[in-house]
């Protein structure tokens, strides 16, 4: 029992220095928001004056109503496809069902170069080609949107997975229509499915840096690439604002997943 609790006991240390080397970092960027010194990585006091001089600073503003515009804009395209199509797949029959989840997996492996690359190109050949596509607001909701969608339909079909048919059927048998017996029996039962979804989006969309980098064009620079943009001229207590609002954001989305997951598995106990 002792050999088995100081085994435990070592493990419990190893977790705790993995974690600490994954939220150290971060915890640096945001305590140094809020450090008076400008120049250097001593502490010189308390201030708020960083957060101050980026509510001030209209780029950074700008920036950031780009940011959550793009993530609002694209959520909301996302979901509802997302949803649709996580709905459309569980008609399938069971074998083909499997496949066309695994065909969403390949957007969320291949890599956000590769994506960001074939999203350019395929934006250059549809200027080319129809006379749309010229980089900006469009292409980066879009380019969003298509990065989103796997993610949307993936979390919206484990909800559904675990909703029994009989639900819908009965509505069906009562004479709704599949329209209505979606709207009136499903949707309300995989709700917080779908919202855990829309807020994994939104995450994850403001959290993007290569994607936007790639498809965004003159005025519509997001928070990220600013970020970057700024990185090259050296780090500042301005990029430690900004980085630590990035932070926040992803916190938030996160725990806001986590909770309506919970709220779903609760409200589908029986």
């Amino acid at each position: 029992m002792k050999a088995c609790g100081r085994s435990l006991g070592g493990l419990g240390g190893v977790a705790a220095a993995l974690y600490l080397f994954l939220y150290a970092p971060l915890a640096v960027v945001v305590v140094f928001s809020f450090n008076a010194a400008r120049h250097g990585q001593h502490w010189e006091g308390f201030t708020l004056q960083w957060y101050r001089g980026l509510w001030e600073d209209a780029t950074a503003r700008a920036a950031v109503g780009t940011s959550l515009g793009l993530a609002l804009a694209s959520t909301v395209i996302s979901t509802v496809l997302g949803t649709a199509l996580a709905w459309g797949l569980r008609r399938w029959t069971p074998r083909w069902r499997a496949r066309g989840r695994q065909a969403l997996l390949v957007p969320v492996f291949v890599p956000d170069i590769v994506l960001a690359a074939a999203l350019l190109l395929f934006f250059a050949l549809a200027r080319q080609g129809a006379g749309w596509g010229q980089l900006g607001r469009d292409t980066l909701v879009l380019a969003h949107v298509t990065f989103q969608i796997p993610y949307v339909t993936l979390v919206v079909g484990a909800r559904l997975a675990g909703l029994d048919p009989a639900l819908e059927e009965a509505a069906r048998d009562l004479g709704a229509t599949p329209g209505r017996a979606f709207r009136r029996v499903t949707l309300p039962l995989i709700l917080p499915g779908v919202l855990a979804a829309a807020w994994l989006a939104f995450t994850l969309s403001l959290d993007d840096f290569v994607v936007s980098f790639f498809t965004s064009g003159p005025g519509t620079t997001t928070l990220p690439v600013l970020i970057y943009s700024s990185v090259k001229r050296g780090l500042t207590p301005e990029i430690h604002a900004l980085s630590t609002l990035l932070v926040l954001a992803a916190v938030a989305g996160t725990v806001g997943v986590v909770l309506l997951r919970r709220r779903g598995a609760v409200n589908s106990a029986p």
